[in-house]
């Protein structure tokens, strides 16, 4: 199951990464780490744990790079610090 909504919300972020089931925002602490703006996308919502896809627009300006998937980290303060992510160029 959780393939089929991987492969859903990849469709929906390659035609619209504003798509509003996505709930695409930035995460600010993780863009200040990265020294890069970082997004974070809802691969799916209401349950414990909830994945999450983190991706940057790149290397192209037309590309989206997914840099992690990982569940929702709490909403305590320093909760992304946790999130490690890809490497990126």
């Amino acid at each position: 199951m959780l393939f089929k909504k991987l492969i859903s919300c990849l469709k929906k972020l390659a035609s619209d990464p504003k798509y509003p089931g996505l709930c695409t925002h930035d995460i600010e602490v993780l863009t200040k780490r990265y020294e890069r703006k970082v997004w974070e996308s809802y691969l799916e919502n209401n349950k414990p744990a909830a994945g999450r896809i983190f991706w940057v627009y790149g290397p192209n300006k037309s590309d989206i790079t997914i840099i992690g998937l990982e569940p929702h980290p709490n909403d305590k303060k320093d909760a992304f610090q946790r999130i490690t992510l890809s490497a990126m160029d």
